[in-house]
């Protein structure tokens, strides 16, 4: 008789299959958790920075750097080129303005000077000359006229006696036709001696107006050649400490060499650079401050130069009430130089978790403090201190600022 063999349940195909789909399942799970990043992260309090959101007054601003300068400089640049023949003072001096500096020597621009002057004595003693031949020449005409008045009176006197003598029947007829022909002619002579005499004053008149312009024309030159060798003594133009000379005993300057310059003390400016990003915003009148010696300063901007060099451009600051004691030309500043008004806002500290996030998210802490988590954010402007925050986050709430590079996906952070 058969006996009935019975089947068994878990034979080794199906255990082994069984244990491959644990496995399969279990690899799975791990694949999705490590996809996840890991959910939560312990993290301990004191190396993490956390920051409360509040309501506040905001402002942007960005900080600048600005080195101070005397209010104006002048610079001295080389008005004719020379040899540097004697240096009166030592650069740092306080000037006087006309004081001298240093004198030139051009021996080129001395012999034209000379050769100028003699040109000038020269036409003066040939104007002299001219005056003197025109004055007597006014005077020869002067005595012929006077001839001529003399004639034409004795030659009327003749005319006017033979006349009533013919009356009388006492001359002929060809003594008063005669004494008639004389007198006429004597006054047609007395118009023509008269207009010699006025077209020799007008040519008289016209020959020493062009003898003195061509006079004053040459002193003039003569004026400006010796300017042009006073200018081989530089002075100071105005009151000031001199600076950078750049001029030694023997050394040649060329014309339009720059030799120093003249600081004027009476107030400063700063020179701020700034990216050009920022071009755009910024314009005369805008203010900026700065802390020094533990008050706080403020500048307006008086000067744009739109020039821009290795991606920045320079505007000039004056300030706007007193000025620092103490402050020294060359100094640097740390400036905050505002781009808007003052309005109210919603008020995030600066930190390093904007160079992980961009600014649109962050790790909000929880209401009861043991932890954080992820919270998607807008922000707007910012300032040396503050973001502005447009979405997101509301007053009282508490926000990891510090940098957020050690938490890789982390979506929770959970305080030790």
């Amino acid at each position: 008789m058969d006996i009935p063999i019975k089947k068994k349940r878990f034979t080794p195909a199906r255990i082994a299959m069984f244990a491959g789909g644990l496995l399969l399942l279990a690899l799975i799970i791990f694949i999705v958790i490590s996809s996840a990043g890991g959910s939560k992260l312990n993290v301990k309090t004191e190396r993490i920075t956390i920051s409360e959101v509040k309501q506040g007054i905001f402002q942007e601003n960005i900080p600048v750097n600005g080195v101070v300068l005397p209010i104006t400089t002048i610079y001295l640049d080389a008005v004719e080129g020379g040899r540097v023949e004697e240096k009166f003072v030592e650069d740092g001096t306080m000037m006087k303005k006309g004081e001298p500096i240093l004198r030139l020597s051009n021996t080129d621009l001395e012999l034209s000077l000379v050769n100028q002057e003699t040109a000038v004595y020269n036409l003066l003693t040939q104007m002299q000359i001219q005056q003197n031949a025109a004055r007597q020449n006014t005077i020869n005409r002067l005595n012929q006229l006077t001839d001529v008045e003399n004639s034409l009176a004795e030659a009327k006197r003749v005319y006017e006696l033979n006349k009533r003598l013919y009356e009388k029947d006492a001359i002929g007829r060809q003594d008063l036709m005669e004494s008639e022909n004389n007198y006429n002619y004597q006054k047609e002579r007395m118009k023509l001696a008269k207009e010699v005499v006025k077209q020799d004053s007008l040519a008289s008149e016209q020959e020493l107006s062009q003898a003195e312009s061509s006079y004053n024309r040459t002193r003039n030159a003569l004026k400006l050649m010796r300017k042009k060798v006073g200018d081989l003594v530089v002075r100071a133009p105005v009151d000031g400490q001199l600076t950078s000379l750049d001029a030694e005993i023997g050394q040649s300057k060329t014309k339009g060499e720059r030799l120093g310059q003249i600081d004027v003390l009476s107030g400063y400016k700063v020179r701020v650079d700034i990216d050009e990003h920022y071009i755009s915003r910024i314009y005369s009148g805008q203010y900026g401050s700065f802390t020094f010696d533990n008050k706080t300063y403020t500048l307006a901007i008086k000067k744009v130069y739109t020039q821009v060099t290795n991606g920045r451009f320079q505007v000039d600051m004056v300030f706007d009430e007193d000025v620092p004691e103490g402050i020294r030309r060359g100094q640097t500043l740390q400036i905050r130089l505002a781009l808007s008004q003052e309005k109210e806002a919603l008020l995030l500290s600066k930190g390093g978790f904007f160079q992980k996030t961009g600014g649109n998210w962050v790790f909000k802490v929880s209401e009861d403090g043991n932890s954080a988590y992820r919270q998607n954010i807008r922000l707007g402007s910012q300032n040396t201190e503050y973001y502005e925050v447009l979405e997101g986050l509301q007053p009282g709430d508490k926000v990891i600022t510090s940098g957020y590079d050690n938490f890789g996906d982390i979506q929770e952070l959970v305080f030790n």
